[in-house]
């Protein structure tokens, strides 16, 4: 297994539970701290079922009262989040990313050989095992290697080339980082709080440990990260109030900062011999689509399902591509479909973002809104 994210964990649990010797390589020295709130919902709630983590899920869960948009004169406009939950058929928990990967660590056999600052920069495929090369030099060999390593996936560059061929960048880039701030703490309460503007926003909420986490994005003309992302920030969000101010101000160093690109991945074929991809390596939906952390669980436990129905290794890698494929590529064109609403581009955009929530709370249209901002059908 090639990476210890919510794709890695979820299928390096599942096939050591199935009776799989599974080693898990993470090129991080130790599990990441960064991250940011999600909206788990769709086909990984099931899938969390199905695992066992669903329980200790709603244990984690924030209860957001609202989503509150505040514009740059002061005005704002609320969502009541219970409205967003009910149209998805009260199947949508709140989390930091973190919390997922926590779970998902908790669960993990004990008989999984974990080893973090181990990053995998080739694959050398043979007819009856393949092996895993790693920074240092050492080798490691098995039946199958899952790349899970993520959106800038090493192993994916490795076996199909320029990993550019494959991103669909979005123009945008995001970043989320916690910080301690009481009075702001004291003053978000239990409401998610997000600017509301055209081509930037900052998203804050607190913490039950008391501190504030923040999550931004912003259009960018170059895609390219930038070399100092804390001073990107700092242009991206300046002139946004006073609270955002403090929040921006308390930017912690680089190796406690999430800062990347909004990209998918569009991969046109999931395995190659040996290797198969799992997670944002071949899946990525991007942070529109509302459901990469959901779908890295279902698309996981789907994937050791079939590597381990008895068929050919070969045929359960093209079962599970057959099978998971339309699934992204539909979640992938629905996040393409919200950019707008996520981010507006224009005034006219921000405009029908404005009416677009306000229309939430029609019994009617209320699901069919809910529909486009997370890209599921209508629940009845």
């Amino acid at each position: 297994m090639c990476g210890a994210g919510i794709a890695g964990l979820t299928v390096a649990g599942q096939l050591a539970s199935k009776g799989w010797e599974v080693t898990l390589l993470e090129a991080a020295p130790e599990r990441r701290t960064q991250g940011y709130m999600i909206d788990f919902f769709g086909p990984g709630y099931d899938a969390a079922e199905k695992i066992g983590i669903l329980d200790r899920l709603r244990e984690l869960h924030y209860p957001i009262s609202e989503a509150r948009f505040v514009r740059p004169n002061g005005r704002s406009q609320s969502v009541d989040y219970g409205i967003v939950a009910a149209n998805e058929g009260g199947k949508l928990l709140s989390l930091m990313r973190q919390d997922l990967e926590q779970t998902l660590f908790e669960i993990l056999p004990d008989s999984v050989d974990v080893r973090f600052g181990s990053a995998v920069v080739s694959v050398e495929d043979r007819t009856d095992y393949v092996t895993a090369v790693l920074a240092d030099g050492s080798r490691i060999s098995g039946d199958i290697v899952v790349a899970a390593d993520g959106i800038h996936s090493a192993v994916r560059h490795n076996l199909f080339g320029d990993s550019a061929a494959f991103d669909r960048q979005l123009g945008m880039h995001t970043c989320a980082y916690t910080f301690d701030s009481p009075r702001l703490h004291g003053k978000l309460g239990d409401a998610l709080v997000s600017t509301d503007e055209v081509d930037r926003m900052v998203g804050l909420y607190g913490l039950r440990d008391g501190s504030v986490a923040l999550f931004a994005a912003h259009r960018v003309s170059d895609t390219v990260l930038p070399a100092d992302p804390r001073e990107a920030i700092r242009e991206a969000y300046e002139g946004m109030g006073d609270d955002i101010a403090e929040a921006i101000d308390k930017c912690p160093e680089p190796e406690h900062l999430y800062y990347d690109q909004v990209a998918q991945v569009e991969l046109p074929v999931w395995s190659r011999g040996r290797v198969v991809f799992a997670g944002d390596a071949c899946q990525a939906v991007s942070l529109l689509a509302g459901q990469g952390a959901s779908l890295a669980i279902a698309g996981g436990v789907l994937l050791v399902e079939k590597i381990t129905s008895g068929v050919e290794l070969s045929a359960a890698f093209a079962e599970y591509e057959e099978e998971w494929m339309p699934v992204v590529v539909e979640k992938q064109a629905a996040g393409r479909r919200a950019a707008s609403g996520f981010l507006p581009r224009t005034p006219l955009q921000l405009w029908v973002r404005r009416v677009s929530l306000a229309l939430l709370r029609s019994p009617f249209f209320g699901k069919f809104v809910t529909s486009a901002i997370t890209g599921t059908k209508p629940s009845k």
